[in-house]
């Protein structure tokens, strides 16, 4: 009986036929799941005069091992990001925030509140909708001017003596 080398076209085909998925071209991702059906069909439809090479079926694990943590990493970044674009936003709310308006002119006024509903956030500056990539830059000096309070209270020391 022959046996002829299995392709990695008909590979994916088998794959796709065992899992009930169709099989796209370009740039079609592939998890551990999908990862794991090709391994499994690979070493199902293999030569047994010529199986797999141990080293190489370890090197595709491995490297499948580090794209999922590329991935997760790339989505702890993102969300990071995501939480410093809300923290700088929420950090303009009264303070005196700069952008340019539709004719390009700038524009200075107060932040009075931050809005997080859109993958970027927008200040209101004086009534105005403003997305974050649209502020020119902020003036921390108008916070610092109210956020000083004056405590007229005195500090009163008391002495205690003791008999001995």
């Amino acid at each position: 009986m022959t046996v002829e080398n299995v392709s990695t076209s008909s590979l994916t085909t088998t794959a796709a036929l065992t899992t009930g998925t169709s099989v796209a071209s370009g740039s079609q991702t592939l998890d551990s799941e999908a990862f794991m059906t090709l391994l499994v069909a690979q070493l199902t439809n293999q030569d047994p005069s010529d199986p797999m090479d141990t080293n190489e079926m370890m090197a595709q694990q491995v490297a499948m091992a580090q794209m999922e943590q590329v991935v997760s990493q790339t989505e702890t970044i993102q969300e990071q990001f995501a939480l410093t674009m809300r923290m700088a936003a929420s950090e303009m709310v009264g303070k005196q925030v700069s952008y340019y308006d539709s004719e390009g002119n700038v524009v200075t006024g107060e932040a009075t509140s931050a809005n997080f509903a859109a993958s970027v956030p927008v200040v209101t500056i004086d009534g105005t909708d403003v997305s974050l990539d649209e502020v020119l830059s902020v003036d921390a000096t108008a916070a610092a001017t109210d956020s000083t309070d004056t405590d007229s209270t005195t500090d009163s020391t008391t002495t205690e003596t003791t008999d001995a």
